[in-house]
């Protein structure tokens, strides 16, 4: 999953991001509506977290013109403003969900996670292929009774995989999916890995390399 995150705020937008990508969740940050737009049309963002008081361009023309859009990302508005008016506001902008500031960060987390599984509605809560099942909200990947010890990297990329139900996804799917911005675009990561991700899944290989296009799951 890959979310934008729009907070003016620089040590909340710090605080706020690694906590995300502690959870597996690809992160970009920017800190004003202008900037927010600009990334919005550049990358096919599943969520955007919107800070509703943003320089630039308000938290609201952002919110109007990203569902505006139709198919695009799920927006969760943050606001200080507790007022049940403040919240029916953002929510007639368009907005899928709105959070009171100051919350909690595991609240946060779960918010988005449920945006991301209406936005693909076939996805269930435990992902599944053969004896192997990834639970994205407590953080468990299993192969039968053995649990795989991935760091946040390889966990993310195990859940795309399972998810894309066998077809092929490119690196720079994956890229896209699970990393933000500030990875360089000629790094060999994904393919590192799906090695490591490969070595710990162990045997029968689950994940094949499809040459010259990407990745999939295969059947043991």
């Amino acid at each position: 999953m890959r979310v934008l995150l729009v907070e003016d705020d620089l040590a909340l937008a710090d605080v706020v991001a690694r906590g995300l990508r502690r959870e597996a969740i690809a992160v970009d940050v920017v800190y004003d509506g202008l900037e927010a737009l600009e990334k919005a049309r550049a990358v096919p963002y599943d969520v955007v977290v919107l800070d509703r008081w943003l320089p630039g361009v308000h938290g609201d023309v952002v919110c109007r013109e990203l569902c505006a859009a139709g198919a695009g990302p799920r927006v969760l508005m943050l606001s200080a403003a507790s007022l049940v008016q403040d919240r029916v506001v953002g929510l007639s902008l368009g907005a899928d969900d709105y959070l009171v500031k100051p919350f909690a960060m595991a609240e946060l987390v779960a918010r988005i996670r449920a945006l991301d599984r209406r936005r693909q509605q076939a996805r269930p809560v435990t992902l599944r292929w053969a004896d192997v099942s990834v639970d994205p909200a407590g953080r468990r990947a299993m192969r039968g009774e053995r649990n795989l010890h991935l760091t946040n990297r390889e966990f993310a990329v195990l859940e795309e995989l399972i998810a894309a139900g066998g077809d092929v996804l490119s690196a720079e799917m994956l890229m896209e999916r699970v990393w933000d911005d500030g990875l360089d675009p000629f790094s060999n990561i994904v393919r590192v890995t799906i090695l490591t991700l490969r070595r710990k899944l162990g045997d029968p290989p689950l994940v094949e390399t499809v040459v010259g296009s990407g990745y999939r799951m295969v059947e043991p």
